[in-house]
């Protein structure tokens, strides 16, 4: 099928199935999908993966925290690889932590919210794969989490680098203009990061050794209204959250939707391209 004969009936049709979805929904917000967000679960878990990688070689820690670990899938595999370390695993969603209790791995799962953590050890290494960027005042925040570390503890860290990024522009401007435009004042997918040189200056307060670095991955995304679908995982949840009117997130969706099919269209191969990039800190306490 040729690309615009696929986008003139997707457009007919997908998207409006997506907006007939969403007018029937619940008068509940979204909350923390587990099925969603595990829906492109190879492409998310790719940027973790190359956090663990980086790790010192011959760190051996007795306490670790996996600092919004979702599903649990990381924590899980801390615990494989230091079996003689007590495994932490710290999520607000219930619904989060249900799936990870039931990888049946020897992790002790807590519901709690990463801006009101502190341990009860000093911890030998912390994680925080995709999970510190919802949170405001980073100075305040890492300071907060080497301080957690034990000496010659490690924080490693990864987040989006999304603020700037096309999708994520496009989400803005839609929210911005629209029926829902009132509701959605001040409520945003995502805030900037910092630059990667205050993060080192940051870190550089406590740790002495420290590996900044940043990549982006282009995403090979199946499917129908790929990013949308992507974006719907994490991103927007602050403004479907924000939208307690079923059919006007139905209708937001679908204008939402439109908008990325044009920036994003599908390959003549049914493949959507996705550039996303990352930054990600791994430092050592002295």
């Amino acid at each position: 099928m040729e690309p615009e004969v696929l986008s003139s009936s997707l457009r007919g049709g997908t998207i409006s199935h997506l907006a007939e979805a969403y007018h029937g929904m619940t008068e509940t917000p979204p909350g923390w999908d587990p099925q969603q967000y595990s829906r492109f679960e190879a492409e998310r878990d790719r940027a973790a993966l190359d956090l663990l990688l980086r790790l010192p070689g011959a760190l051996d820690p007795r306490e670790i925290w996996d600092l919004g670990c979702g599903a649990g899938q990381h924590a899980a595999l801390l615990k494989r690889r230091h079996s003689r370390a007590v495994v932490h695993g710290l999520d607000s969603s219930v619904d989060m932590l249900a799936r990870a209790r039931a990888l049946g791995a020897d992790v002790d799962w807590r519901q709690g919210d990463i801006a009101d953590w502190s341990p009860e050890a000093p911890a030998d290494l912390i994680l925080a794969n995709a999970s510190l960027h919802w949170l405001p005042d980073h100075p305040s925040l890492l300071r907060r989490l080497t301080g957690a570390l034990a000496p010659g503890g490690v924080l490693a860290i990864q987040m989006p680098m999304a603020h700037e990024t096309r999708h994520h522009m496009l989400a803005r401007a839609v929210a911005a203009d629209g029926p829902w435009a009132a509701s959605l004042q001040g409520v945003e997918p995502i805030a900037p990061l910092l630059t990667p040189e205050a993060y080192y200056g940051l870190l550089a307060e406590t740790c002495g050794e420290i590996d900044i670095w940043a990549t982006t991955y282009l995403h090979a995304l199946s499917g129908p209204d790929a990013v949308l679908e992507w974006m719907k995982g994490t991103a927007l949840r602050p403004i479907l959250s924000a939208l307690d009117d079923p059919a006007m997130r139905g209708d937001f969706l679908s204008a939402l939707g439109a908008r990325l099919w044009e920036a994003f269209p599908p390959r003549p191969d049914g493949v959507t391209l996705l550039p996303f990039p990352r930054l990600f800190l791994v430092a050592r306490r002295r």
